[in-house]
């Protein structure tokens, strides 16, 4: 219950999937909790839930691909909480599913936007304070597809591959600072961004849909929510205090092949 208590962890895109999950379960081990995305009335509802769990917590409207927004945001927490010790890199979406050649500037500009230019604008305005406290924790969603290769979706592909590689830059140009970045690569997840995918692609039967694609990991089924976010409880933690410029998979085996 206390493996994170004292410490202040901002979460993008926290409002619903993987990142409500991370949010609970980061202040279930007794950190404070910062909360960012665009869906006010669910990160809104969030953050009072965890305050009546007796958690801190607040959230803020935030769009990652603005740095205004960001920077702001993360001062904001600073103030509010009085210090910034983990950021949890969550906020991202999956884009247009269509093939290279038929994709347009504007769908290839706007994953790449909120997936790796919201990467790097929350790790630049969050390192300052994490330089000031001597320590911190920078935690980055990748995907499975930062690793491996799909013949779908080439804009969210070539951000996840991107944040891979931010992950290994910035957790080598600030060690000496005792700031760890790595980067967690969940496989399939029963998340609204996985459902909506399946919708996009066709899918009538959702159910059928998921079962089917568990089929694609050894371990025969898709993740669970909590299954990453437990992960990023591990990293955040004084745990991990020797872990860096880390590749965390959590696909149920679709990468051991």
């Amino acid at each position: 219950m206390n493996r994170l208590r004292e410490k202040v962890c901002i979460i993008t895109g926290a409002a619903v999937g993987i990142g409500q999950a991370c949010a609970r379960r980061l202040a279930q081990e007794g950190a404070a909790v910062a909360l960012f995305d665009l869906l006010d009335s669910q990160g809104e509802a969030l953050a009072a839930e965890l305050l009546q769990a007796g958690c801190a917590s607040r959230y803020w409207h935030v769009d990652v691909a603005r740095e205004i927004d960001v920077s702001g945001a993360i001062d904001a927490v600073a103030a509010a909480f009085g210090r910034v010790d983990v950021l949890v890199n969550n906020a991202g979406i999956a884009g247009a599913n269509k093939p290279t050649h038929e994709l347009t500037e504007e769908e290839w500009d706007r994953v790449q936007a909120v997936n790796v230019k919201g990467v790097f604008f929350c790790t630049k305005h969050a390192i300052p304070h994490m330089r000031r406290a001597r320590a911190g924790s920078i935690i980055n969603l990748s995907s499975i597809y930062g690793l491996v290769g799909a013949a779908d979706v080439p804009p969210y592909h070539a951000s996840k591959g991107a944040v891979r590689l931010m992950s290994k830059t910035d957790a080598l140009l600030y060690a000496s600072d005792n700031i760890r970045v790595n980067s967690v690569h969940p496989g399939y997840i029963r998340t609204p961004m996985v459902e909506h995918h399946l919708r996009d692609s066709g899918a009538t039967d959702l159910d059928r849909a998921l079962t089917e694609l568990g089929r694609l990991h050894p371990l025969g089924h898709i993740g669970d929510v909590d299954d990453i976010a437990w992960g990023v409880v591990y990293l955040a933690s004084d745990e991990a205090r020797f872990v860096t410029g880390a590749e965390l998979v959590i696909d149920g085996g679709y990468t051991a092949r």
